[in-house]
């Protein structure tokens, strides 16, 4: 997944979110600090959210299950590594990647793991915790062999 495929895909879902939380669309459009004629554009289809619209969304609509069940994992992660090409510190424990999680591969205590709907690939420990994120494979692998020779020494 890029900004372009996340900033179309927020923006179709943009309406089922607000009706979520029960928010018309003036407040909708105040949160997201938009005019309300914007809001109406783009729940229609007619234009798409800005990128710092689509992160608003992600950040402020996080645990949305419209949002979650769309992207399959956690809004925040998938905007921080497509902004950053990666994210590269332990997070917060993750559910493990039972659902909408591939094992690619697993050494030393630590798992690949690729989301089967944006295709990102990021590295778990025995516990859960994600330790890194990327769209790239061979440098997700790359950094699982660094993780591995920490954990040897």
């Amino acid at each position: 997944m890029d900004k372009d495929k996340l900033i179309e895909l927020v923006s179709k879902k943009m309406k089922l979110i607000r009706t979520e939380y029960g928010y018309t669309q003036d407040k909708m459009a105040d949160i997201l600090g938009v005019s309300k004629k914007t809001l109406v554009q783009i729940e229609k289809e007619r234009t798409q959210a800005s990128w710092s619209n689509v992160i608003a969304v992600c950040v402020l609509f996080r645990h949305s299950e419209v949002l979650q069940a769309a992207l399959s994992s956690d809004p925040i992660e998938i905007v921080e590594t497509i902004a950053h090409d990666r994210v590269s510190s332990p997070k917060q424990k993750t559910l493990g990647g039972k659902v909408w999680w591939k094992e690619v591969l697993k050494k030393d205590g630590y798992r690949i793991q690729q989301n089967l709907v944006s295709q990102h690939f990021r590295i778990v420990d025995n516990e859960d915790y994600r330790w890194f994120s990327s769209f790239n494979k061979e440098e997700t692998i790359a950094r699982l062999e660094e993780l591995s020779l920490k954990n040897s020494h």
